[in-house]
């Protein structure tokens, strides 16, 4: 396997501005208010920097730049194979497995369901819904799991209009830590 591509600060910055105004899907917030409040989370949990910076692009497979490279896969497929080149495989992974995070979650947190809002339910069901016995094993037993449900759990909360943002500056600082 190559070594990631590092990212530039412009690159990074340019990726994150790019989703200012992009609908998230009938949510509150835009695609880059979700990102960098995702991040912000991430940071306040105790993150470390690769988790913080794999939060704030989880969605990057939504950016126009991405899709454009990997035209027909869904958003976590084609953030996954971004992530794989320009930051590595562990973020690729999590980025990855954000949405079957949410499949397992509704399996085996009874409680869970009741936190996703209306669009997130609807996607749910396109989504595959929750996961089986088996499939729910087999993701828990992947080393990287904990990390795929702490970014799915930002991931949700993430969608209040009002709710802090990670500094540009902050999340470059980030991705410096990593590069």
């Amino acid at each position: 396997m190559t070594a990631p591509i590092p990212l530039t600060d412009e690159e990074l910055t340019a990726l994150v501005d790019g989703l200012a105004g992009l609908p998230y899907g009938g949510e509150a917030v835009d695609q880059r208010s979700h990102a960098l409040q995702t991040a912000w989370l991430a940071m306040e949990a105790g993150a470390d920097d690769e988790l913080v910076v794999a939060a704030a692009l989880h969605d990057i497979g939504r950016a126009r730049q991405v899709r454009a490279e990997h035209p027909g896969l869904p958003h976590e497929l084609a953030g996954a194979a971004f992530a794989r080149r320009r930051l590595g495989e562990r973020a690729a992974w999590v980025i990855a497995q954000h949405v079957p995070a949410k499949r397992y979650l509704v399996t085996t947190d009874p409680a869970y369901r009741a936190l996703l809002s209306p669009v997130s339910i609807a996607s749910l069901k396109v989504q595959g819904g929750p996961m089986d016995a088996h499939e729910a094993a087999g993701f828990a037993a992947h080393p990287l799991a904990p990390d795929a449900v702490a970014l799915r759990r930002w991931d949700n909360a993430a969608k209040d209009p009002q709710g802090p943002l990670l500094p540009m500056p902050a999340l470059l600082a980030a991705h410096a830590r990593i590069a």
